[in-house]
């Protein structure tokens, strides 16, 4: 599956871009209270344009996705996009997280062109890109770093990566439930401060082919995995939200899939505050 990744990092914020190979078919859901979507609604199986030339994830909320707007340009320039009478229209969705360049410097569109170029197969992780400035367990009164993980996995010949930014309200929990992130204590009540302050954003890709419709259970799946790796998930204050890619290369087994992307999106949320060595 020949994903290509690229990052800008900035000073507590950062864009990071997912480019499919073309003709992949893409699909989401969101189920967050608080999302920044760009492009999202054309995501839904009932819409005409069931494919996708890049994802942008953004730091920076809704002022962040100017990011997408750099991307759609170079991909314009480069003649990439769904066909048209007037020529090519790349198709760019977007997803952006609350950081602290709210305050401050939110990315703009020529970042979004710094990180499509960036683009490599070599898949890096951690506080880069979109995750530099993400942080979770803030409904406990504290701030824990987040930041932005990778995880793989296999459902019988077809194979699964997924890209997550874990900025959550909640804290992130480990296979056996226990928490894994150092914010607030765990012995206290939690406390309703840090609210629309955050959002755990995630891609999930797989090489399977699959339809439009397909590409939408996919995403509900990475959702299931969000309530394994994140408690409380999907509250008012988060725009959690999952985009699902298929490439198209082999037959698989869409239920065994479901169930693998499950795993694999609870594991990149949990390496996003524990990285472990750079992916390939």
């Amino acid at each position: 599956m020949q994903l290509k990744i690229g990052h800008w990092t900035g000073d507590g914020t950062g864009v990071t871009v997912i480019v499919p190979p073309a003709g992949t078919i893409a699909s989401g859901e969101v189920r967050g209270g608080a999302p920044a979507t760009r492009e999202f609604a054309l995501l839904d199986p009932t819409r005409l344009v069931d494919r996708v030339d890049a994802v942008v994830l953004s730091g920076g909320s809704a002022l962040g996705l100017a990011a997408g707007d750099g991307v759609a340009r170079a991909l314009w320039e480069q003649g990439r996009g769904f066909p048209t009478p007037a020529g090519a229209v790349p198709i760019v969705v977007g997803m952006s997280l609350f950081d602290a360049s709210v305050a401050g410097t939110p990315p703009t569109a020529a970042d979004g062109r710094a990180a499509l170029e960036a683009a490599t197969t070599e898949l890096t992780q951690g506080r880069v890109g979109a995750g530099t400035g993400a942080t979770v367990g803030k409904w406990r009164g504290g701030f824990s770093p987040g930041g932005l993980g990778i995880a793989h996995g296999t459902a019988g010949g077809a194979s699964v990566v997924v890209v997550a930014v874990a900025n959550a309200w909640g804290d992130v929990i480990g296979p056996g439930g226990e928490v894994l992130n150092a914010a607030g204590d765990p012995g206290l009540a939690p406390v309703p401060r840090f609210g629309m302050t955050n959002t755990t954003l995630a891609v999930v890709a797989t090489d399977a082919r699959l339809s439009k419709t397909d590409c939408f259970l996919l995403a509900q799946s990475g959702h299931t995995g969000y309530a394994r790796a994140l408690h409380p998930a999907h509250s008012r204050y988060d725009g959690d939200a999952v985009v699902s890619l298929a490439t198209g290369e082999r037959e698989a087994d869409l239920d065994l899939l479901r169930a693998t992307v499950t795993e694999v999106t609870a594991g990149a949320i949990r390496r996003a505050i524990a990285p472990g060595p750079s992916q390939r």
